[in-house]
């Protein structure tokens, strides 16, 4: 499968995919490197739990956008690497994902917690408290990746060869179907959890701000912030839903032309999109990140 979705990808010139990947990756990789050496060098911005949770989610996209890129460029020119490289790349670009999904949420339950209950805030989210938390979705996060690499050993096996095309949608193909059912459960159940609890939070934090006034002019500084963060959740979201479309396409045609171009639009644009967007849409509207920014 991974020689003949190769061999769509070079009839259609699919490789000049590459070309949206580098910019976006360069663009994030810009800014992305400096405001996180700003919230680690700053003990004032370091003290913050909101602060650290912004940390964290540019660590895992910058992971996220190197492994992306090294993958892209490898199936663009049909590089033919190592069985363990190929799931090693695979197994780290779902636990960078599902590290970022999961901290947005948790940025979005820390914003409920400080409104909720301001002034017992600091003691129920302090900075030391955060960061064990923090290492939590780490190992979270690793959980489902590290369950499909020993899938991967047993179903495949380690002596098969290198493969043109390294993609996390064929190798599940290759999995049985009861493992199948278990990866789909689990992608469902994650994505579910986050979305309930982003909107419970969502919800409860209108109704407690509703009569603060931030609401009532239409350009508020909160209402615009909170409208960058809606956005971004999405973008975030989106790409597991689409990835969810393919894995069914592939299931009904695993040599689909179409399967193969909504991957590298999901891959090379949809993924990058959020990661892109949230340094310069969220992040620098901190008044205390930006003015650090313009000292260093």
């Amino acid at each position: 499968m991974s020689v003949e979705w190769y061999s769509i990808m070079e009839s259609k010139r699919m490789d000049l995919f590459l070309i949206p990947t580098v910019l976006l990756t360069s663009v994030t990789l810009l800014v992305n490197p400096v405001l996180f050496l700003c919230i680690l060098c700053f003990p004032s911005l370091r003290q913050e739990t909101r602060y650290l949770l912004l940390a964290n989610v540019l660590f895992a996209d910058m992971l996220f956008l190197a492994i992306n890129l090294a993958m892209v460029s490898c199936n663009s020119v049909g590089l033919y690497m190592p069985h363990w490289l190929c799931e090693f790349m695979m197994v780290s670009m779902i636990m960078t994902y599902s590290t970022s999904v999961f901290t947005v949420t948790l940025m979005v339950v820390n914003t409920y917690v400080a409104v909720r209950w301001p002034l017992h805030y600091k003691e129920i989210l302090p900075p030391s408290r955060a960061r064990k938390i923090i290492m939590s979705l780490w190992l979270m996060a690793a959980v489902c990746p590290i369950s499909l690499l020993v899938m991967f050993q047993v179903v495949i096996g380690s002596a098969e060869k290198g493969r043109p095309v390294c993609l996390m949608l064929i190798a599940l193909y290759s999995l049985e179907q009861k493992m199948k059912v278990g990866v789909h459960l689990y992608f469902i159940i994650a994505i579910s959890l986050c979305t309930i609890l982003i909107v419970y939070c969502y919800i409860h934090l209108y109704i407690i701000t509703k009569t603060s006034g931030i609401w009532r002019s239409r350009y508020s500084r909160a209402r615009m912030t909170l409208l960058a963060h809606t956005l971004l959740l999405m973008m975030y979201f989106v790409p597991a839903l689409v990835f969810a479309i393919e894995l069914a396409l592939l299931n009904k045609n695993p040599s689909n032309h179409v399967g193969v171009w909504i991957n590298l639009v999901n891959m090379c644009v949809l993924m990058l999109l959020p990661r892109c967007c949230t340094p310069y849409l969220y992040i620098l509207r901190y008044r205390e990140i930006y003015k650090t920014v313009q000292q260093v």
